[in-house]
């Protein structure tokens, strides 16, 4: 029946092979069942929720693109996605996370509408690779600067408004965690951020006595829980709220990042999974889209931020993995890690920084496909990259980017380069700085 369902066959693989595939993803990405909830969690959301939410969202999103697309690709909240709901939105925006969730829904929605009415393939078209690239480098930069500051190896400074932080046993144990995360990559190891992870926690509470007493960690009285309360968070988001013209910048920078980060990924690892017909293309790339799209959609009603597909899906790809039935068994092993969250509750956010680090240190790799031979692409990209960082803002960076893109393409006299779309967008970004001040004036 498997067989038949996942053409296993025709793909040249196996039960077995897929099922080895589906654990291998699985480990490379269970870091996410600690790192997002310690993220989301500073937006003033429940921790121990977060952490069974993110868990049924990826087991339920991934389980369904293994059985409505027949690829091996997980779907999981997104890195970057989760730090501009709960950095930008929240914290910087000063909006409730139930507002941040309504932006989330509606973002998922119009995704999904550009995706079913193809409008989403002129966007992507429209804007250079190298601004697309530069997004998930500025991106990397600015989860690189969070999990620093939660490691607190940066600390504020009234005159320097950064500095680096002194040297104690909170900082020595993130920093060992890195440096085994490091190691494992270095040597190859399946889920060298989840064992990074555990290392860390562990050595927290054998040196429990040199950590101060607020940030040492909590021993959970039970290590299985056969209840899982979400009320905390599902089913709270605010759509009414969402549906303002202050919130249309943040939906159009979510729907964006979510639509640029989906194609990257999905297009990489279809490709490694030798799906591409004959002509090249890849005709699940569309519902694969649509997919992620109501993902989004499911993921903030739950009370999650963004479900995008995850890169973390090609190393299930490199064991064999070809068909929907690796996607299954990553699945269900995220269900059987819900069980489990009283335990991961009691990590601390010392000992999921690491993991940010590296997780931006991954991301910073697509500097690489940046064009500096041309300026007039080469600044913009670098605008977008410095501006997510030092605003503190993913969406800000991003309109900073666009705009200064049109205006060096009209002041070289290249305005025909710049497409239709491309225009649109310029014009929604300078909305997004023009609509809070109208309404402050109003």
């Amino acid at each position: 029946m498997l067989n038949n369902f996942f053409k296993l066959s025709h793909r040249r693989t196996s039960v077995k092979i897929e099922s080895v595939a589906g654990v291998t993803t699985f480990l490379t990405m269970a870091y996410i069942i600690f790192v997002n909830p310690a993220i989301l969690s500073q937006a003033g959301m429940d921790k121990s929720s977060l952490v069974a939410v993110t868990c049924i969202v990826t087991a339920v999103a991934t389980i369904i693109t293994g059985l409505f697309t027949n690829a091996p690709i997980a779907m999981a909240p997104g890195m970057g996605l989760n730090a501009f709901f709960a950095y930008t939105l929240v914290i910087t925006q000063k909006i409730s996370w139930q507002t941040a969730l309504g932006v989330v829904f509606l973002s998922g929605l119009f995704f999904l509408i550009l995706t079913l009415i193809g409008l989403r393939k002129k966007l992507v078209e429209a804007i250079p690779v190298s601004l697309i690239s530069a997004i998930s480098v500025g991106i990397g930069l600015f989860i690189t600067f969070i999990g620093l500051q939660n490691l607190g190896i940066v600390i504020d400074h009234p005159a320097t408004l950064v500095q680096a932080g002194n040297l104690n046993a909170v900082v020595l144990v993130g920093l060992a965690g890195l440096i085994a995360m490091i190691y494992l990559e270095i040597r190859k190891f399946k889920g060298s951020l989840l064992i990074g992870i555990v290392f860390s926690t562990l050595l927290a509470i054998i040196l429990s006595k040199f950590i101060p007493e607020q940030q040492r960690i909590q021993i959970p009285h039970k290590v299985f829980s056969g209840s899982l309360n979400i009320s905390a968070i599902a089913f709270n988001l605010d759509i009414i709220g969402a549906i303002k013209w202050s919130m249309f910048g943040s939906i159009f920078s979510l729907m964006f990042m979510d639509m640029f980060d989906s194609i990257g990924t999905l297009v990489a690892c279809c490709n490694e999974a030798k799906m591409p017909d004959e002509n090249g293309k890849i005709k699940e790339l569309d519902r694969l889209l649509a997919v992620d799209a109501g993902a989004t959609m499911f993921g903030a009603l739950m009370g999650t931020s963004t479900t995008t597909a995850y890169i973390e899906s090609a190393a299930g790809i490199e064991e064999g993995g070809r068909t929907g039935l690796t996607s299954v068994v990553t699945g269900i092993m995220f269900l059987i890690a819900a069980l489990f969250v009283p335990v991961v509750g009691m990590v601390p956010a010392y000992a999921t920084a690491p993991a940010l680090i590296m997780v931006g240190f991954f991301m910073l790799r697509e500097i690489k496909r940046i064009d500096f031979t041309h300026v007039e692409t080469a600044f913009p990209a670098f605008i977008i990259i410095i501006m997510i960082a030092l605003s503190y803002s993913i969406s800000t960076g991003l309109a900073f980017g666009f705009i200064c893109f049109a205006l060096l393409k009209i002041i070289t006299g290249k305005v025909n380069q710049i497409k239709p779309a491309m225009w649109m967008i310029t014009g929604l970004s300078i909305l997004y700085f023009l609509i809070p001040v109208v309404l402050k004036h109003s």
